[in-house]
């Protein structure tokens, strides 16, 4: 039996969340340099988004750039920019006749302008597509994220839009940058680190985490696969305890 074959379909994330980590690891141990790894990366997405294509899956949210990754190289930060732009470029046209559609969650405004007009292209075009939410997490930190939410309610509370007393997690929610997308069930980080990176931080409150030693660029459908079936191996309780849950089935 596949590793697929194994997979119960109907218990399925409706959202995975993926640190792709390892790159410059890879590309080290094939005696190359960190943009080597990053271009052999873009496979790994493709393999990734087919996987989710496979199970059904509606969201895939890929950390794709940081707001600290600025703080690489000059070269591989280029060099990111410009295989942001030209794999956009090339996959776009592949990714709408598979129905896929693409986002993206950051600061836009932060990113060169060619990046800027690929991504919205990109996103105009797919937009009313209806298959898998790619959504691009670029030039994108929690942190960040959370400031620009707390500047955003204390502007509708000083305007009279919002009142202290009516604050709730909702409120916070809704002004995120992932408004309008479920939180993730399943965050899975390659190449053997543990740790979430500055990544989702309020979103990521109740999913499972899937850790793995597999570096980005050998990251393959089987892997993606591997998660869920973790994932369906635990029992989501979400603060009650196994005995609840028993009796709601």
């Amino acid at each position: 039996m596949s590793i697929l074959d194994q997979i119960e379909l109907s218990n399925t994330p409706e959202h995975i969340a993926i640190i792709m980590d390892g790159n410059g690891r890879w590309a080290q141990q094939q005696g190359e340099n960190r943009l080597f790894g990053h271009n052999f990366g873009v496979e790994s997405v493709r393999e990734a988004l087919k996987a989710s294509q496979d199970l059904g899956v509606k969201f895939l949210t890929l950390y794709a750039f940081s707001t600290e990754n600025w703080n690489r190289p000059q070269e591989e930060v280029d060099g990111l920019m410009d295989l942001l732009v030209t794999t956009i470029g090339n996959e776009v046209d592949e990714l709408h006749e598979s129905n896929v559609i693409i986002s993206t969650i950051g600061n836009m405004a932060g990113l060169p302008k060619s990046c800027q007009d690929k991504l919205a292209e990109a996103s105009s075009k797919t937009k009313n597509n209806t298959g898998v939410n790619l959504v691009l997490a670029l030039n994108y930190s929690a942190q960040w994220e959370i400031v620009e939410v707390v500047k955003d309610i204390v502007k509708d509370v000083s305007n009279g839009v919002l009142s202290v007393e009516n604050i709730c997690k909702e409120t916070i929610s809704s002004n995120l940058t992932t408004s309008g997308i479920p939180d993730p069930e399943l965050l899975i980080r390659t190449s053997g680190e543990h740790r979430v990176s500055n990544f989702l931080l309020w979103q990521i409150a109740y999913s499972e985490f899937h850790f793995t030693d597999v570096l980005w660029p050998d990251f393959k459908k089987e892997d993606l696969y591997k998660a869920v079936l973790d994932y369906q191996s635990r029992e989501r309780r979400f603060g009650r305890v196994s005995a609840q849950i028993e009796n709601n089935r």
